[in-house]
């Protein structure tokens, strides 16, 4: 994370394509992404993700460096992102048991 970015966003590493909201942002907000500002397309709950930039189909969702899920379809930058637009590449708990 750099001084550079709007403090109303988390960005956890350089190599993220998401970031997340530490606060509630408006569709229309506009934040800075290091010299570089982006408009958020929808609402973001404080604590949610949303797209840096676009994200192709099938393309690995990154936060904390980790992939977290792939995208199941074109993501445009400030999109929410989401179950209805992500999943996780990971066993869901119950065939654990």
């Amino acid at each position: 994370m750099t001084a550079l970015h709007d403090s109303r966003i988390l960005v956890l590493h350089s190599d993220d394509n998401i970031a997340v909201a530490a606060c509630e942002l408006a569709a229309g907000t506009q934040v800075q992404i290091g010299a570089a500002s982006l408009t958020v397309r929808e609402r973001i709950d404080v604590g949610h993700k949303f797209a840096l930039r676009m994200i192709q189909p099938g393309e690995k969702i990154m936060k904390y460096r980790a992939p977290i899920g792939s995208a199941t379809r074109l993501i445009q930058a400030g999109e929410y992102v989401h179950t209805h637009n992500m999943q996780s590449d990971y066993l869901p708990t119950y065939t654990l048991a």
